[in-house]
């Protein structure tokens, strides 16, 4: 009885099987497709002339409409297809059987026939002629055709592949290769040679565009067509078209992003968030952060910010201001496409002049004159920005200098580095300085230069999400040091030290010649004997302090004195070979056949050996730690007392005796990066060096050592620039010089801020014997004659 149990079941199984292939599981192309431009007649609408709709959704459940509504997602005609048989069927391009996945059933893929066509993708039950067609996917621009991959192949034994149409997505199965990558082509054929489609936005906005001088009808299509208005109801498709498929094959993913056309959707519903939220902010650096991550997405949301601040009911509440502060941020953030760029202005005109003095009017006036000066930005505006931007406002910006100055400013979204700098000197009175500054993001371990074109604002936001960061891994910690270390600031500094003799000793730049020197030493960039290094921190000490004094605070030795050096020469002294006790010399003395054999014992003996391993590698950073502390004292107690010697010494001299030791080193004023390897084409290679970029010339030095090892002036160099992704080329007559280092687009800016420098005092007429030219190959820049340089090519900027 069992066994006629399990073949009735299977015979039943097979039976509804065969009845599902011919009577059911009907998955026709629902008919709402998207307009081709080819239906249109010459006044922009189909013969059919249907106006869209706003729709709406019934009591069961059921799309809504007026008499002139259209399908549940609003934005697309009907395209009837005639339900016909196989032999009906024209122009078949290829037909086969293939595998089809159907999910939601004990057997996972059935074969069908399938057969290609001019306009749509359809499978039967079988090839003969009266086969019943068991379901359709229509083919428009919009669709998408993933190839077969190996990864599948090996997963389950067969080349898939998969084609994404509005309703459906088939994934497709067969054995062979060639027939995959055959249907695959076919099909992408098809789709490339589809006329692309256009949603009842576009149309209307097209005639919007079309008729703007002519307001009767502008309000005409206002008044008929609900789409274009605001709405409480939700958005059930985007109201531009965009590729059918999931995200990972249209555009890069990983954020957990569902396909385009879905988030296009939840960003209409977090728009109508807004109206009711608490605090707009976070759902407002959601919305931007989600266009910044999908660049479609950027004018889908303009559209719908346009709709939504078009004929509201309530426009001067607080609820509707929300979307028009979200559209400044949007235009503070990103710029539209052309088009809809068109749209969005004539619609803050025609808010304008609709709603005069008022505060749409207000925003509608801010938002213009952001959109004129709008980049795209690489960063989402910070919390601090967007309320400055709700409240149309300025933001206060900080900006250090060497030294405890420091100086606010008030920027905007679209304020650059250059800007700042430019403000900065005429704030410290630095115009006629012949030296140049730039900006630099720095904190307590790290600085970079700021490019001349980065924003501000982008700047201040990864400071934002750096200190947020942070904030997360020291929570569990209450460690204040670390917490002073993870904070950055922008600081203004001497960049290009093109004539360190012109600076007056009583100026405020002589004052950052000398803070930046002091940095120099302390990060170990100053080639000098430790005597000199004494020196140097017992004048920083009077410099700081004012005259020696036991209940002065003194700060901390790593402030005044490179710390490296110290390090290092206690690593020596305990690397040094000591005497081993006598029972080790015993012990090395044995032999080998006296030890303890492997076997039972081998555990026990490997357990002890790493514990006393570990335990000496303790005792060795506790010894360590302690010389440490005691050359420490010892380097401080000898700075002290020089610091005694020069009691009577003002803060001029100290500065000035502090420089006169400092220009001692013939690389003086250059700025050092560090050089993994070296090599030239003469076979002379080298590790760890320090290439310098002087005012004239460049350099290469051995660190910590004063004389460099070649230098080539700037008219001995004919190239440079970036050969690949970590090595700097610079071409000096016949040599070329290689360079692999991390700091490539430091070292190329800085050589770029140099050689204008040059070529401003060449247009001023001043004697520069180094002639120079601009890049002609990108990447390097080849030296000859050119032209005075523009403000574009002033330091800082990017290469």
């Amino acid at each position: 009885m069992p066994l006629q149990g399990v073949c009735w079941f299977l015979c039943c199984r097979q039976g509804f099987s065969l009845l599902g292939r011919d009577y059911g599981e009907k998955e026709e192309e629902e008919s709402f497709e998207l307009r081709n431009k080819e239906d249109l007649t010459s006044n922009g609408r189909s013969p059919a002339e249907v106006t869209v709709s706003q729709p709406t959704r019934t009591a069961n459940g059921t799309n809504g409409h007026t008499v002139s509504e259209v399908s549940d997602e609003m934005k697309s005609l009907i395209i009837e297809k005639n339900k016909m048989g196989l032999e009906e069927e024209p122009e078949l391009l290829v037909k086969g059987w293939l595998l089809r996945e159907v999910r939601g059933n004990w057997i996972k893929q059935r074969r069908y026939w399938f057969v290609l066509s001019q306009d749509s993708l359809d499978y039967y039950s079988g090839p003969e002629k009266g086969a019943r067609r068991l379901g359709t996917l229509v083919l428009t621009n919009l669709c998408s055709v993933i190839w077969p991959d190996k990864q599948t192949y090996k997963e389950t034994g067969y080349w898939s592949i998969t084609v994404y149409g509005r309703k459906h997505c088939y994934r497709l199965y067969t054995k062979h290769f060639n027939e995959a990558v055959h249907w695959a082509c076919a099909i992408q054929k098809i789709i490339d040679t589809k006329a692309p489609v256009e949603t009842p936005t576009q149309l209307l906005i097209r005639d919007i565009e079309e008729n703007k001088f002519n307001p009767e009808v502008v309000e005409h299509i206002y008044q008929h067509n609900p789409i274009l208005k605001y709405t409480q109801g939700p958005l059930y498709a985007p109201l531009l078209p965009f590729p059918y498929g999931s995200l990972e094959h249209t555009y890069h993913s990983g954020k957990g992003y569902g396909s385009v056309r879905e988030e296009a959707v939840k960003l209409f519903n977090c728009l109508q968030q807004l109206e009711s939220a608490r605090e707009p902010v976070p759902i407002i650096q959601g919305v931007l952060q989600t266009c910044l991550d999908l660049r479609p997405l950027r004018d889908e949301v303009y559209c719908q910010l346009v709709k939504q601040t078009s004929y509201t009911p309530a426009p001067y509440t607080a609820a509707h201001l929300r979307y028009w502060q979200l559209l400044t941020c949007m235009s503070c953030t990103f710029l539209p496409g052309p088009t809809v760029l068109k749209y969005l202005r004539f619609h803050l005109k025609r808010i304008q002049s609709q709603s005069p003095e008022s505060e749409m009017d207000n925003y509608a006036s801010f938002i213009s004159e952001a959109l004129e000066k709008t980049k795209c930005r690489e960063c989402v505006p910070s919390w601090e920005e967007i309320q400055m931007l709700m409240s149309r406002q300025e933001m206060l910006c900080t900006v250090h200098y060497p030294g405890p100055g420091s100086c606010q400013l008030y920027i905007s979204s679209h304020t650059t580095a250059n800007e700042v700098v430019r403000r900065m000197q005429e704030k410290l009175g630095l115009q006629e300085s012949k030296n140049t500054f730039a900006l630099y993001e720095q904190n307590a371990l790290w600085e970079q230069p700021v490019a001349g074109s980065a924003l501000i604002a982008d700047i201040l936001t990864r400071f934002e999400n750096f200190l947020t960061l942070s904030v997360s891994l020291l929570c569990s910690f209450s460690n204040k040091e670390s917490e002073s270390k993870s904070q950055w600031k922008l600081c203004f500094k001497l960049y290009c030290l093109l004539d360190a003799d012109s600076i007056s000793v009583d100026s405020i730049e002589y004052l950052f010649l000398c803070e930046q020197c002091h940095e120099m030493v302390v990060r170990g960039q100053l080639p000098a004997c430790e005597e000199d290094l004494q020196a140097l921190a017992s004048l920083r000490l009077q410099c700081l302090m004012g005259d020696f004094s036991t209940h002065a605070p003194c700060p901390p030795l790593d402030e005044l004195f490179p710390s490296h050096m110290l390090e290092a020469r206690v690593l020596m002294s305990l690397s040094a070979p000591q005497a081993l006790p006598p029972c080790q010399v015993a012990a090395q003395g044995c032999p080998t056949t006296q030890r303890f054999p492997t076997g039972l014992l081998a555990g026990t003996l490997w357990s002890h050996t790493a514990t006393a391993a570990h335990k000496q590698k303790v005792e060795q950073d506790m010894r360590l730690r302690s010389r440490l502390k005691e050359e420490a004292a010892a380097v401080m107690g000898s700075i002290l007392e020089r610091w005694k010697g020069l009691a009577g010494y003002s803060r001029r001299d100290s500065m000035a005796a502090y420089l006169t030791i400092a220009r001692q080193w013939s690389g003086f004023g250059c700025t050092l990066y560090e050089v993994d390897f070296y090599i030239s084409s003469t076979g002379s290679f080298s590790q760890k060096l320090w290439l310098g970029v002087a005012a004239t010339s460049v350099s290469l030095y051995r660190q910590g050592e004063a004389e460099a090892l070649e230098s080539f002036s700037y008219g001995q160099i004919c190239s440079y620039g970036v050969s690949d992704s970590n090595t700097f080329k610079i071409t000096a007559g016949d040599r070329d010089l290689l360079f692999e280092t991390t700091k490539l687009t430091e070292i190329m800016q800085l050589m770029n801020a140099y050689f204008s420098a040059i070529r401003r005092q060449r247009g001023k007429g001043e004697d520069v014997d180094i002639t120079i030219a601009e890049s002609t190959e990108v990447g390097f820049h080849h030296l000859g004659s050119t032209p005075t340089p523009t403000l574009l090519e002033l330091p800082s900027h990017p290469v």
